[in-house]
């Protein structure tokens, strides 16, 4: 039985993973921390966990929680895993860090885009990108696993398979993405209050949103070099879900069973990635509360153009879902143990 323990259990990702390791075989949660709720019962802080789990919450003790725990997920936000980790830690235990903190291989790049010091530079090497469907082998043997950002999941998902057959002109992507609510965390913030987004679309971050640099990296190693690419979020008033939509200029002209191959190729043995029937466009509310990632695209010949499209859920795949999968990678299980929840809909 793996132990389990979660820095900042009172997020909405670090609930999700409670959520997702109620259903685990092989994992036991010894550890919730949260800053904000010590010595807290945890289900008084989500009561959709009364009389399912009992603990109480305790600090974010990373040093105590290693002595005690095979593995340590941090859903927290950037910079404090890099100012708690160290090499007493990892000699104990795994790490699966959800914020930025070690996704980002060029230091410099993380410090100019969150505008913080990164405080363990030396581990940034070593750490794995944890986006299982493309590093699986990498992941088995981490010690250190830097889960990836939601839009990054579902943006390097959907388009990486054309980028990596070279069918698509790496210097024309333009991604437009959406996401509810419940990605800009469980903090209260004014642009998140019920009256400032019910009713209401916007774009954020414009040229500026941090995971940016993230799709870039990643899309760059698929494309063999450096790329640039657009990316524009928006706030759509929903609690989950991300909808990728991004377009790229074809480097030839194409048939749909020559795009269809290429994602076959490498999506059609993954648990979790489903490329969709002809013509359907992924939908967030097919993904709600799943690890699967839904991808399709469309063809445009009269602009030479083609159209992709992922949907996910951002807490799930984009979040707590995929970190669970990366545990299991981890420490030799099943990778789909814990994962295999249906889609919830209405």
């Amino acid at each position: 039985m793996i132990r389990v323990g979660i820095i900042g259990a009172t997020g909405y990702a670090g609930q999700e993973i409670v959520r997702l390791l109620m259903g685990h075989k092989e994992a036991k949660i010894q550890w919730y921390g949260s800053r904000s709720y010590i010595d807290k019962r945890y289900y008084e802080v989500f009561q959709n966990m009364f009389q399912i789990v009992d603990d109480t919450c305790l600090d974010d003790n990373m040093e105590e929680l290693a002595n005690q725990v095979d593995v340590i997920f941090t859903a927290t936000p950037q910079g404090l895993c890099a100012s708690l980790i160290n090499e007493g830690i990892l000699s104990k235990a795994k790490v699966v860090d959800l914020s930025a903190d070690f996704r980002i291989k060029d230091v410099k790049t993380y410090e100019q885009w969150y505008g913080i010091q990164h405080k363990t530079p030396q581990f940034i090497p070593e750490a794995v990108y944890g986006l299982c469907e493309i590093n699986r082998e990498e992941i088995k043997k981490a010690r250190l696993v830097a889960n990836p950002g939601c839009y990054p999941t579902c943006s390097t998902l959907s388009i990486y398979p054309l980028l990596k057959e070279g069918l698509i002109d790496p210097d024309t992507i333009i991604i437009d993405a959406k996401s509810g609510t419940s990605g800009a965390g469980r903090g209260a913030k004014l642009d998140n209050l019920y009256c400032e987004v019910n009713e209401n679309i916007k774009a954020y971050g414009v040229a500026t949103h941090r995971h940016t640099p993230e799709i870039e990296e990643q899309l760059g190693y698929a494309a063999g070099k450096e790329i640039r690419i657009n990316f524009t979020p928006h706030l759509v008033p929903m609690n989950r879900g991300i909808l990728v939509t991004a377009y790229a200029s074809l480097k030839k002209q194409v048939s749909y069973e020559e795009v269809k191959g290429a994602y076959d190729t490498y999506y059609a043995n993954e648990t979790f990635v489903r490329v969709l029937d002809r013509d359907v466009c992924p939908q967030t509310k097919w993904v709600e509360g799943s690890n699967y990632v839904d991808v399709n695209f469309k063809i445009d010949p009269r602009t030479n153009r083609i159209i992709m499209m992922g949907a996910m859920d951002n807490l799930v795949k984009g979040a707590a879902g995929q970190a669970v999968q990366n545990m299991n990678l981890m420490f030799g299980l099943p990778e789909n143990e814990g994962l295999m929840q249906v889609p919830m809909f209405p």
